[in-house]
């Protein structure tokens, strides 16, 4: 059941770099739409001192997380939650794993917005305000237009690509996730260009 993704293997250790100056000292973090696994377990070797929750709707790949869970044998990552961005009861199922009170640290998600639908960003803001604790933070990376303007002449490429097999599906705009996040009192605090022309977007609950 143990899953990989080159793409996964490259990037986790800039994703790492540029998630770590996000990370509270202490703490549990939500990662959703985990995929098979590779940057969740990644994050929980490099920070022991936090718990860290996995999710992804798909049933082959919550078997790829708990697979690399018994591999590793870390302690400090649960096992992967069935949460779908699109579904409005997805912060109540998340929740539920939480103590009484209790509210998520961080928030991560990491190449999910351009092969979903515009309800999942949606979906995503309104569930971080609901599930983080004040001044927490969200962590969002992946392909991202700015001002309407392709960074690459790849990433135009693919967009194309996408939006052909699914009107619904391609790159997002920067300011138009930041406007979804403002809604919902989140903050853009930073954009970081990312090697292979991605980009990661830091929030921050008010």
């Amino acid at each position: 059941m143990k899953q990989t993704a080159a793409a996964a293997e490259r990037n986790r250790g800039p994703i790492l770099e540029a998630l770590s100056p996000l990370l509270p000292a202490a703490g549990c973090v939500l990662e959703v739409a985990s995929g098979p696994g590779v940057h969740v377990v990644a994050f929980a070797e490099a920070r022991p001192e936090l718990h860290w929750q996995p999710s992804d709707p798909d049933p082959l790949a919550r078997g790829s997380i708990a697979a690399w869970i018994a591999d590793t044998g870390l302690a400090n990552v649960a096992q992967p939650l069935d949460l779908d961005m699109t579904l409005p009861d997805w912060p109540e199922q998340a929740g539920g794993h939480l103590g009484e009170g209790g509210g998520f640290d961080g928030l991560v998600t990491i190449n999910l917005l351009h092969v979903a639908p515009w309800a999942a960003c949606e979906g995503l803001m309104a569930g971080a305000a609901r599930l983080l604790t004040a001044g927490a933070f969200l962590f969002v990376y992946g392909p991202f237009m700015r001002d309407g303007q392709h960074n690459s002449e790849g990433n135009r490429q693919f967009d194309r690509s996408l939006r052909a097999q699914n009107p619904a599906l391609g790159l997002r705009d920067v300011n138009d996730v930041a406007d979804c996040a403002a809604r919902n009192g989140l903050a853009l605090e930073q954009v970081v260009e990312m090697p292979a022309n991605n980009r990661s977007l830091a929030f921050r609950l008010g």
